[in-house]
């Protein structure tokens, strides 16, 4: 089953090993940074989920820029100073004492974040044909979440709020990690180009940012990945982390566990759903994805119910909600990015994928900056609510989707062309 997801391309596959280099430092830094800022550094909640939001809006603002700069010059040369900017970031977090150097390290962190997706998908893209993309999408996300799962167990094992040092030790390690994919694209010179000739571009010719947001089923993808990352991903490390340790009343070490569920169910499932995907309905993949995700909050919410009185069913509850996400995980993470490029031409490429990774900036702005002053205030029950119906409304998008978009851009195999008549006298 591994061997049918693995891409052909020998390319494919060492970028690949740099994703499982980078998400072990991702991992290892991912449920932590506002216990960090807040338990160690002792910053407002307020005041971190701004940061973090402020990292957010600099993604959001470079994405498109980075996007037109994959199409003109290529995407190596956009990612390989993005993933170093990522490293410096991550690196100087360990030497977080105050605000405003937590917001210089968000700054370079967010400035690399801007390009590096979009960029390594459009890599992907390059490097891989159309019968395997949704395999190999999928694939990359499970190694993604190995390492993270892994990084998340590692630090959820030796991170103490009362021993700065060891969280310290976290992002310096996160550091090292990314320059696991810098060297592997630094090692392959032909990988990363243009994907058309000089003069192809298509701003040249008039299209560019306009021409994309013109193109109306990629628009509602947008519509709907908002939601679902608003109302997901994004509230993970803010809302989620906060919701667990201030509401349901966990230790930081449960919320480790949490993301080392959530890793498990995807290395354990990924391949499975990856083969049950293939020539089956995306658009109604994605309207499942949400109704999962509003499950997985379900649980998270009736965790804190117990509002930590009882410290193993809160933990429990907390677990369980990394396990049910991580169902809906298996489900977009292939799905996603293959529509997006199924929708897109090699001359826009680097924008679609951009667009597509602005989501992420634009989620990471406004998750934060809602759930941080409503966890604030005790109101953890209406975030609650407010998470669940944006997944609902997401699904709801995702289902609208379909009538405008073809057979094969959905996934489905193609219609069959009607046979030719024999004469009669043949």
């Amino acid at each position: 089953m591994l061997r049918d997801a693995l891409p052909t391309r020998p390319e494919a596959r060492r970028m690949l090993i740099g994703t499982a280099f980078s998400s072990l430092g991702r991992g290892l830094t991912l449920p932590f940074l506002f216990i960090y800022l807040t338990k160690v550094q002792h910053l407002s909640g307020t005041t971190v989920g701004l940061l973090i939001g402020w990292f957010g809006l600099l993604t959001l603002t470079f994405s498109p820029i980075g996007g037109t700069l994959i199409d003109r010059y290529g995407a190596r040369r956009v990612v390989l100073p993005a993933l170093l900017l990522e490293a410096a970031g991550m690196g100087l977090l360990a030497l977080v004492d105050s605000a405003w150097l937590a917001w210089v390290a968000l700054t370079l962190g967010g400035l690399g974040a801007s390009a590096i997706w979009a960029g390594q998908t459009t890599i992907f893209t390059s490097l891989t044909g159309d019968q395997e993309r949704q395999r190999v999408f999928g694939l990359q996300f499970a190694l993604l979440n190995l390492g993270i799962g892994v990084g998340s167990a590692i630090s959820g094992s030796i991170v103490d709020v009362n021993r700065p040092g060891t969280f310290q030790l976290i992002y310096v390690l996160d550091m090292f990690c990314y320059l696991g994919p810098f060297l592997i694209l630094l090692s392959m010179p032909t990988v990363g180009r243009r994907l058309t000739a000089p003069g192809g571009d298509g701003a040249a010719k008039g299209g560019g940012y306009a021409e994309v947001l013109r193109h109306r089923p990629f628009r509602r993808l947008i519509i709907f990945s908002v939601l679902l990352t608003v109302s997901g991903y994004a509230q993970l490390e803010v809302g989620f982390t906060g919701f667990a340790t201030d509401i349901a009343g966990v230790t930081p070490q449960i919320i480790g566990y949490a993301f080392t569920a959530n890793t498990v169910v995807i290395v354990l499932a990924q391949l499975v759903v990856i083969k049950k995907l293939q020539g089956r309905s995306r658009t109604r993949a994605l309207a499942t994805v949400g109704a999962v995700f509003a499950t997985a909050w379900l649980v998270l919410g009736l965790a804190g119910l117990v509002d930590g009185t009882n410290a193993v069913v809160s933990a429990v509850g907390v677990v369980l909600f990394g396990a049910v996400f991580a169902t809906g995980e298996t489900l977009l993470a292939p799905i996603n990015p293959a529509l997006v490029n199924a929708l897109a031409s090699d001359e826009l490429r680097g924008r679609y994928n951009a667009l597509s990774a602005m989501v992420w900036g634009l989620s990471a702005v406004i998750a934060p900056v809602s759930a941080g002053p409503l966890l604030g205030a005790g109101l953890g029950g209406l975030w609650i609510v407010l998470v669940i119906v944006g997944t609902l409304a997401a699904s709801l998008v995702a289902l609208s989707l379909r009538g405008l978009i073809t057979a094969e851009q959905d996934g489905l195999p193609a219609p069959a062309a009607p046979a030719t008549p024999v004469p009669a006298n043949a």
